[in-house]
């Protein structure tokens, strides 16, 4: 029952250091545009006629010539054990300048591990403050795979991150996770001040299945007192039922394969039918006013793309204001890249100012630093 999909064991390969994996992923991925073309070949181009950046191609080259396995392979624990220590491998690392520091909050069923990041830039005043889900299409992901991440995101947009591990699929399948992101943002918001930040100043946001409960949890929480004052969605999850024609053109040969989202919805979905439940994909939502601005990330090679730009014209026509941003060269968890790959580096600057910018109006002038 723990994994109700099994994909094929991955081969055998000889295990490098991370150090040493990343080390050479820089030198091949950092080779003149001309020599990296020649090794990965012509460009890949979408319907539309996107480019996938070259250094992308590059990186799923090497994965390639590497045999690395989908990221359903081998089973529920070999699956999370291997996203957790491959996640961080070409992320950004060594920011200094943020202090750590673990502690619970509520969930849906009880306590939940929460990781919180404050930037020493607003150490000793009230700053605004992110709630993060991570990704992992509901079913891997932890604090661990997404640290570098939140390091960035505090460090950069100076703001203070707080990560839920949200209880996961198949020990928990759905509604297990949109429970503990709505309880645990729901503490955050009454309890701002504990954790170091400004109650109005408040944003939920996550990657890929963590900006679904970000903006689930946003729907649930509406017309509560105080209200998330942002959403900030980078790639989200807003569609189980994967009408859009990204998934058709996206679904083989990147990161995000068919195989592994099937493997993920069988997991996390106890029926098939609940894809169409607005708390699975709040695309679904029959009324989406009144919802905090958003920022929307969407990545132009991901079979996610289309949901993601979809959520957000529904938004827009609801009246809330959106900006969305589609990073046309890019795939599927950019994200975790952003430490060795030129254009995933660029966003996750572009993202952390959004954010900055969103959350400084929202700031009284009293509590400013």
């Amino acid at each position: 029952m723990v994994s109700r999909i099994l994909c094929p064991m991955p081969r055998i390969r000889p295990r490098l250091y991370p150090s040493t994996e990343r080390a050479i992923a820089r030198s091949i991925l950092g080779l003149p545009a001309p020599v990296l073309r020649r090794i990965v070949g012509p460009a890949r181009r979408s319907p539309e006629g996107f480019v996938l950046d070259l250094q992308t191609q590059g990186l799923l080259w090497l994965m390639r010539k590497t045999r690395q396995p989908d990221l359903c392979d081998g089973g529920i624990r070999i699956a999370r054990k291997r996203l957790d220590r491959s996640a961080p491998l070409l992320d950004i690392q060594g920011v200094a300048d943020v202090d750590v520091y673990e502690r619970a909050v509520p969930g849906g069923a009880g306590p939940r591990r929460a990781r919180v990041y404050t930037p020493m830039s607003v150490r000793g005043s009230l700053a605004p403050g992110l709630v993060f889900f991570h990704g992992g299409g509901f079913v891997l992901g932890s604090l661990d795979s997404h640290d570098g991440t939140c390091r960035a995101l505090a460090s950069m947009a100076r703001a203070v991150v707080i990560a839920v591990d949200y209880r996961l699929a198949p020990e928990d399948p759905f509604p297990a996770a949109v429970e503990d992101a709505a309880v645990a943002a729901r503490w955050v918001l009454d309890n701002a001040r504990s954790v170091g930040m400004e109650p109005t100043a408040v944003a939920l946001g996550g990657d890929s299945a963590g900006g679904n409960l970000a903006t689930v949890a946003a729907i649930l929480l509406r017309g509560a007192s105080p209200q998330p004052a942002f959403q900030l969605l980078i790639y989200p999850t807003t569609d189980l039922t994967r009408a859009e024609a990204s998934h058709a053109h996206f679904g083989d040969g990147l990161v995000l394969t068919r195989r592994t989202t099937d493997w993920f919805l069988t997991n996390y979905l106890p029926t098939p039918g609940l894809a169409t439940d607005f708390r699975a994909s709040p695309l679904f939502a029959p009324d989406l006013s009144g919802l905090p601005p958003a920022f929307v990330v969407t990545a132009g090679f991901d079979p996610l793309r289309d949901e993601g730009r979809v959520y957000s014209e529904k938004m827009r026509a609801a009246g809330v204001q959106v900006e969305s941003v589609c990073a046309e060269g890019l795939v599927h968890g950019f994200l975790h890249s952003a430490g060795v790959l030129r254009e995933p580096a660029r966003l996750v600057t572009v993202i952390a100012r959004r954010l900055e910018n969103a959350l400084s109006v929202r700031r009284p002038v009293a509590s400013a630093a």
